[in-house]
């Protein structure tokens, strides 16, 4: 029986109870499908830095590359200052692990309400490839004079042209592996007609790399556009490919036409042989909800199908996603906490019932 080793990181708020229904359906489909998982827990999170005052203590991240992939629940601790846990731990893993994609299916489910008036699960179906460890979020910049009249910042965006032509080539390849019936076509998402030396890499990497996927259209939008679009006609998408920080906004925008934050969900990977990749469900940690048993765990089991997916598991990944829409279509009465028509674990234990 093959074994897979994961890392758990609970992680603050309502993650660990979004997290436990998740290991349980994995544990579920691994058993159906013939497989064995080894699960390691850490603690890093809010309360360990409020604890320690260490955020990932040291030799952790070379810990973590030892595990097939990596499971976490959420990062927010409404006792930690925003920013230190967020680049702390979640930008350090994506950096360190060198985690250049991040994957965000934007997709509604079957019975999940979106706001956009008469579309259906048919035209609400594509994916964000969002390059993840390049542009504004590099880290580069600084002050002059801080704190005075004259005070001056500077955030530096960084493009480097490996690290377009890596991303960009894995969206191409991940576009024809997809297969669209209506069509394979990757979007590139950008703002060359301003950022004109940044994105102008950018755009001309996308076109060298084309050349070598000829069944793929290759697509351009200015990212406001794309904006207008996503919520106009989000069937015209299949596959898009875009930057740090405008994948970083238009994914927000993606998770609400799919339903909410509770519904969606994404991976941080690394895709190179011996990589470790990083898989979360994206509504955050929810400190107002913990322990009551009523967030809604849809998006962090979302997230342990991916995991499955893209760490030697396909079919195990396929099965929980059915088994999902399968719940969300059939039996929950809303997406919303407290509002689901059932408890945090009893959505997990339908999923699990759904699976055979």
């Amino acid at each position: 029986m093959p074994n897979m080793k994961i890392a758990v990181i609970g992680g603050d708020g309502t993650g660990p109870e979004v997290t436990a229904e998740a290991l349980k359906v994995m544990d579920a489909v691994a058993k159906l499908e013939g497989f064995t998982i080894d699960k390691t827990e850490f603690g890093f999170g809010g309360d360990h830095y409020l604890k320690t005052g260490e955020i990932l203590p040291e030799g952790a991240v070379d810990e973590l590359k030892k595990f097939d992939a990596i499971y976490l629940g959420a990062v927010g601790h409404p006792d930690v200052a925003p920013g230190i846990l967020e680049k702390g731990l979640l930008l350090q893993l994506r950096f360190q692990l060198d985690q250049y994609i991040n994957l965000r299916p934007v997709k509604l489910y079957p019975g999940v309400e979106t706001p956009l008036q008469g579309k259906t699960p048919e035209d609400i179906d594509f994916v964000v490839v969002r390059e993840n460890t390049e542009d504004l979020y590099a880290g580069i910049g600084g002050f002059l004079k801080k704190g005075s009249a004259d005070e001056v910042a500077t955030q530096t965006a960084i493009y480097s042209r490996k690290g377009c032509e890596r991303w960009l080539r894995w969206a191409f390849e991940y576009t024809q592996k997809r297969n669209n019936p209506k069509g394979k076509k990757l979007t590139l998402v950008a703002k060359t007609n301003v950022l004109t030396y940044g994105h102008d890499l950018i755009w001309r990497t996308f076109q060298e790399v084309a050349k070598d996927y000829q069944d793929v259209e290759p697509d351009y939008n200015h990212v406001d556009a794309c904006c207008m679009w996503m919520v106009k006609n989000p069937e015209y998408y299949d596959v898009i490919a875009t930057t740090n920080m405008f994948g970083d906004i238009i994914t927000d925008l993606g998770g609400i036409i799919q339903g909410g934050m509770g519904v969606a969900a994404g991976g941080n990977i690394n895709p190179d042989a011996g990589g470790t990749s990083m898989y979360e469900p994206m509504g955050g940690s929810a400190p107002k909800y913990t322990g009551k048993n009523v967030i809604n765990p849809i998006a962090a089991i979302s997230a342990g199908a991916m995991l499955l997916e893209h760490t030697g598991q396909p079919a195990a990944g396929a099965r929980v996603m059915k088994a999902i829409q399968t719940v969300t279509g059939t039996k929950m009465k809303s997406q919303s906490a407290g509002k689901m028509g059932y408890s945090t674990t009893e959505v997990g234990d339908l999923v699990v019932d759904a699976l055979s």
